[in-house]
């Protein structure tokens, strides 16, 4: 039987990461998916590189660039550079460049759609456990006539790589679903994030956040030395596609959105999710 999400019984994150090495869809396509940088810092001259990671509860496995998946991937710094060029199918490292300058960088990975299957009952406590309370009411009036729950689903990830410029934190990546930060990311501050889906703010998406230590330096410690956490907080966007979240401290930090509609192409699916991500190292307090 299919199995899916944080809570469940699952096999654990190595299965997940095989499932996204294969491309297969199951327990890979409902964990949590972010971008991971060799270093939440950037300096003029720095080599950096970019991985993508695939698990739930901030731990996870790399998950191979899959070129034949992939919509756009892009870095926001001094310019905008098309980053799927550059990029080798198969490689765990996704991209990597030279910081042009020390104001940082922004990178920003969708993928396309892979389809996903699971028996009735997995996918309304599915829906259940990601509040996905439009899709759930929408069963919930077919009753057992929903049948099972056919779905594509979809990434959109981001990370922030902090500089001396924090404005570029602030830019908007054109993603199909998308958190974009009203204010840098600061120690100790809450910090307001817009959801944005097809460049609309989204109402009532249910945000969360996990919080690791970092390993040596400004880089993420490695996935050997993680351990699965909880969500520090959650919070639900208001009517401007705002909402706002507590970053009680230092360390990565992981935001993360699921929006699920209808899907456009019901010969392939009856429901279409988004998955977005950001993460980011806080900065210190002035």
């Amino acid at each position: 039987m299919t199995r899916t999400l944080r809570g469940w019984a699952i096999q654990g994150v190595a299965l997940a990461a095989a499932l996204c090495a294969a491309g297969r869809p199951g327990v890979a396509g409902a964990h949590e998916f972010w971008l991971s940088p060799s270093s939440y810092r950037q300096t003029k001259g720095d080599t950096l590189e970019i991985a993508a990671f695939v698990g739930t509860g901030f731990r996870g496995e790399r998950c191979p660039y899959a070129a034949t998946r992939t919509r756009s991937f892009e870095l926001l710094g001094a310019k905008r550079l098309d980053l799927a060029p550059a990029t080798v199918n198969g490689e765990l490292v996704y991209a990597r460049f030279i910081g042009a300058d020390a104001g940082g960088s922004l990178a920003a990975y969708e993928s396309g759609f892979t389809p996903l299957t699971l028996p009735a009952p997995d996918f309304d406590r599915y829906l259940a456990l990601e509040g996905l309370a439009l899709a759930r009411a929408a069963r919930a009036k077919l009753g057992a006539g929903a049948g099972e729950g056919r779905e594509r689903y979809a990434r959109c990830a981001k990370t922030w790589i902090a500089g001396t410029n924090r404005a570029r934190a602030l830019r908007a990546a054109g993603l199909t679903l998308e958190i974009l930060p009203l204010s840098a990311p600061v120690e100790g501050a809450p910090l307001r994030v817009r959801v944005l889906f097809r460049k609309k703010p989204l109402a009532g998406a249910l945000v969360r956040t996990w919080s690791a230590p970092l390993g040596h330096g400004f880089a993420p410690r490695s996935e050997a030395h993680r351990d699965s956490v909880g969500p520090v907080a959650e919070a639900r966007s208001d009517p401007g596609g705002v909402a706002t979240i507590p970053v009680s401290g230092a360390g990565e930090w992981l935001v993360g959105v699921v929006h699920m509609v209808p899907c456009r192409e019901r010969e392939v699916a009856d429901w279409e999710s988004y998955w977005a991500s950001l993460t980011f190292v806080p900065e210190p307090r002035r």
